[in-house]
This record gives C-alpha cells, structure tokens and sequence, in this order.
C-alpha cells in the first residue's frame, strides 16, 4: 500500500508540473494550450508546452517538446508523461489524449507498459501507450 501511495502523490505531482507547463503554451492561432510533464527512470521531469507557427507544419505539440528535451540531454529511459489540455486561459475541463504523432514518439522511447496521465483539472485517467497505441510502428516493422 505504501508503494502505491507513494506513486499516486508522484502522478499528483506530476499532473500539477503539466499544469503548470500550459501556462508557457504559445497558442496565438488554436487558443488551445497544452502542458506535458515527462517522468525519467531516474525521477527528472521534463516540462514541456505546445508551440504554434502560423504555418501549421513546424507546430510542435507539448509530449514532443517534453520528450524531444529530454532526449537532447541524454535520457532515454521513461516513466509515464501528464498530458493537460484546454483553452487557452481556463483551466481543463476535459482528458487531452496525445495526438498520433507523439504517441509514435512515445512508441519510439517507451515501451507498452508506460503510463500517460490524462487529467481533466479535477481528475486523472491513467493509460498504458499499449492501450492508446495498440498497433505501433516501430523498428521491428523496418525488417
């Protein structure tokens, strides 16, 4: 019991470190901000918060900025990520599930097992990458 109240205070803390992520969100054409807290094997956190560009395609959502950090300085072993999401302003009033494309960077580094956190400001979801990305691509597929 002890363990598993130790890890729900570290999913509490690392909901609010997402929350607290949406605040650096640069949104200007959505409105929607979005704050990731990615947890390392070694207990780092790695913020990180969505960032748009007017032309769409070099918009970077907030789990690729987190993990992309993460990765630049050497970590490669992951935990579980908090995802929050909503308009730009407000608190969460809805789960912001990981878009397509971070859940195949999540794929790349992680493995099923790995935790992402949704929380609607109120309460969280936990999900395995295997249950919100059953059928990755991976290196496998490469042949």
């Amino acid at each position: 019991m002890a363990e598993q109240d130790r890890m729900e205070g570290l999913y509490q803390a690392l909901v609010q470190r997402a929350l607290e992520a949406r605040e650096s969100s640069y949104s200007p054409y959505s409105g929607f901000a979005v704050g990731a807290a990615l947890l390392c094997a070694d207990g780092t956190v790695y913020p990180g918060c969505n960032i748009e560009c007017a032309s769409s395609s070099p918009t970077n959502c907030a789990e690729r900025t987190a993990f992309f950090r993460a990765v630049s300085e050497g970590k490669r072993e992951f935990l579980a990520i908090a995802v929050a999401g909503g308009p730009a302003g407000k608190s969460p009033e809805e789960f912001c599930p990981p878009c397509g494309v971070c859940r195949q960077v999540m794929a790349e580094f992680c493995g099923p097992d790995f935790e992402v956190l949704l929380t609607d400001g109120k309460s969280i979801q936990k999900l395995t990458l295997k249950e919100l990305f059953p059928y990755s691509f991976g290196k496998n597929n490469l042949g």
